[in-house]
């Protein structure tokens, strides 16, 4: 007989992160997270109202501090991101592989594709004000200014599980808005949360200051209409809105956010036929910014 005692499995728990911490959900509630076989995978968190409600509230309160860091700052937390998330890549790259059904490799290769994608924002940080501010020309002895600056809190319904979704299109949707200065909270794919929770997992182990990123797992009908229709919540983006709930549950929640004069970024009539690999371009950089314009006279 061996002297070594057969070891049991540690399953890993997920988590909530929210306000730079991991709180179990407000219910105490989880539910079963499956591969693509349907192989059971996970107990996965299941996130209520009023875990988005408190989620809100973090995200509130880190935006003076993040909106008034540096631009350069900012770009160097990203891209401390990209470090600790290229530290754990086999685990991504098997909690993606599990959540699309796809092999090691094609997995790996979208993991490699998410670390880049959070260096590519890093770059732009400090750059963006370049493009999206300027002088005008203005009739009189006046300099007039367009600077860009934060909207402010928002939610994001993220990627639902498809090629590259769970991993890629998710820190697609979340680098953009937080390298600009906002801060977020995630609704989570509800049938491939891992990848995101692990992710909440390497932005508290990097430079990213609690309440910045706030992810929520389970089901998007429970999350986002609280996010939609909350006072305190500037913008939303409704990226995953249709996979999930369909055209009819999108076009409730833009009706939702109109209510408060959000700012909407639609989804994808047809979510999965997008290519998050593509080069990301400019446009969700953009799509969380306010203008400020400020005259001064030019003098003597």
């Amino acid at each position: 007989m061996s002297d070594v005692a057969t070891r049991l499995d540690v399953f890993k728990t997920y988590k909530l992160y929210v306000g730079g911490k991991f709180p179990r959900s407000e219910s105490g509630r989880v539910y079963e997270v499956t591969d693509a076989k349907g192989q059971w995978l996970a107990n996965a968190p299941l996130g209520t109202r009023k875990d988005a409600r408190d989620a809100v509230l973090a995200a509130r309160a880190a935006v003076k501090g993040w909106a008034g860091t540096t631009a350069y700052n900012r770009g160097q937390v990203l891209y401390r991101v990209a470090e600790m998330l290229q530290g754990r890549r086999e685990q991504f790259a098997a909690e993606v592989s599990a959540a699309e059904g796809i092999g090691p490799k094609k997995a790996a290769a979208l993991v490699d594709a998410a670390i880049d994608r959070w260096i590519w924002y890093a770059g732009w940080t400090d750059k963006v004000a370049q493009i999206a501010g300027g002088a005008n020309p203005v009739a009189g002895p006046f300099f007039n200014l367009s600077t860009p600056e934060p909207t402010g809190v928002v939610g994001i319904v993220a990627p639902q599980a498809g090629y590259g979704h769970s991993l890629l299109g998710l820190v697609s949707v979340i680098a953009p808005a937080i390298a600009t200065g906002n801060t977020v909270v995630v609704a989570a794919a509800a049938d491939a949360p891992l990848p995101a929770l692990s992710l909440g997992e390497v932005l508290a182990t990097s430079d990213v200051p609690g309440g910045v990123v706030n992810i929520i797992s389970g089901k998007t009908a429970d999350i986002v209409p609280t996010l939609a229709s909350h006072q305190d919540v500037n913008a939303v983006d409704l990226t995953g809105a249709i996979a999930a709930d369909g055209p009819g549950a999108a076009q409730a929640l833009e009706a939702a956010a109109a209510d408060t004069l959000k700012r909407v970024v639609r989804p994808e009539l047809d979510p999965f036929a997008q290519d998050w690999t593509n080069a990301p371009g400019t446009d969700r950089l953009l799509s969380f910014l306010e203008t400020k314009t400020v005259w001064h006279p030019m003098g003597i």
